[in-house]
């Protein structure tokens, strides 16, 4: 395959040496790395992602969060695939909904990243190991029903109780019964400790 036929794949990860390394086996298993970026603006703006079929992107960008730029690249026609030292399924299953084609972890041999480009570049989905893994593993809060859902991730937005009951149509009362049955099916002491975990839940999701 000549270097003008080889896919072209655009690198999204904080550390230059994650990416130069990335950089070598790519170009040796004979892919062509159209780009690389540090964060979502930088590779937003790079000039060589419209030329590019594929970015692999790190979900922990400094400051910056992977889940939004998987939106974005996704939006404008590129296939995702994540690489990422994050494990847990709740994660995962954002950059899943986001629109990612692909999931491998860092802590994986770099066969399954290749693995990983082909199979996407091909039309298919993958998941690594690990990854298919921790997906298989309920945490606590998978076991929360639709309504506990919405109520949790309304307490992570800081809303009080009257707000919340409001937003769901359900009274103050009644909202109350519902977070007695979640403290309870994550173990927690009370309403100040299911804020807390439903606000580190939200914090974890939007800075990773």
């Amino acid at each position: 395959m000549s270097p003008s036929e080889r896919p072209l794949v655009f690198l999204v990860d904080d550390h230059p040496l994650v990416r130069e390394a990335l950089g070598h086996l790519l170009t040796g298993a004979g892919f062509a790395v159209a780009g690389q970026a540090d964060g979502n603006a930088t590779a937003l703006a790079h000039p060589a992602l419209a030329a590019s079929r594929l970015a692999v992107v790190d979900l922990t960008l400094g400051e910056e969060n992977g889940i939004d730029l998987i939106k974005l690249l996704t939006a404008r026609g590129l296939a995702v695939v994540v690489y990422s030292m994050h494990e847990v399924s709740t994660v995962i299953r954002r950059a899943l909904d986001a629109g990612a084609d692909g999931y491998v972890t860092k802590r994986e041999a770099a066969q399954s990243l290749l693995e990983a480009i082909r199979a996407v570049l091909a039309g298919d989905r993958y998941l690594s190991p690990r990854v298919m893994a921790a997906l298989r593993e309920l945490t606590p809060l998978d076991t929360l029903n639709g309504q506990q859902q919405r109520i949790f991730k309304l307490l992570g937005q800081g809303l009080n109780n009257a707000e919340i009951a409001h937003q769901l149509g359900i009274s103050v009362r009644t909202l109350e019964s519902y977070c007695v049955r979640i403290t309870d099916k994550l173990s927690l002491q009370g309403i100040k400790e299911l804020r807390r975990l439903a606000i580190h839940d939200i914090a974890g999701s939007t800075l990773l």
